[in-house]
């Protein structure tokens, strides 16, 4: 089993959405059975808090349910328990890096580096905007979500 990990601060709209969309983007691909995803916050602000509701309203517009998901912290036993751990941005990536081992650290990344059409390196916290960056956000997770995909069936194959 391939497990990943997918990180943002708080949990409740960025990495629960990309949680979702991976999860059926890799059950749509045939990996279900390969691949275990997950997401945390490196910050603990939301923990046992479902998805922000503009993000699950967006997600569920594109036909993802985010409904059952919790938000939850980074532990350190995720450092060793995920095969790759992905930030949404850099900020999350260089926590969790501060709590690697150096043993641990090229299993920690940025989610868009397996984006195709989006050139940006972070995905954009949309809890502070207006309602359009939750389908910026869905955008850029889909994107990068079929690159690592892709990247997965190479590697599992």
């Amino acid at each position: 089993m391939y497990r990943i990990l997918l990180v943002c601060m708080g949990n409740i709209c960025r990495s629960p959405t990309a949680e979702g969309v991976l999860r059926q983007f890799i059950k749509i691909n045939g990996l279900g059975d390969k691949v275990e995803v997950d997401s945390a916050g490196t910050h603990g602000y939301h923990v046992g808090e479902a998805p922000d509701t503009r993000t699950q309203r967006a997600a569920a517009l594109r036909g993802y349910n985010l409904s059952q998901l919790r938000a939850r912290k980074v532990a350190r036993q995720d450092l060793d328990y995920f095969d790759l751990i992905l930030a949404m941005d850099r900020n999350n990536l260089d926590n969790l890096q501060r709590m690697a081992r150096p043993d641990q650290l090229p299993k920690i990344g940025l989610f868009m580096r397996y984006a195709k059409k989006f050139d940006d390196e972070e995905v954009p916290d949309p809890f502070y905007g207006l309602g359009h960056g939750f389908d910026l956000v869905l955008d850029m997770v889909e994107d990068a979500s079929q690159g690592l995909v892709d990247f997965l069936r190479k590697k599992l194959s």
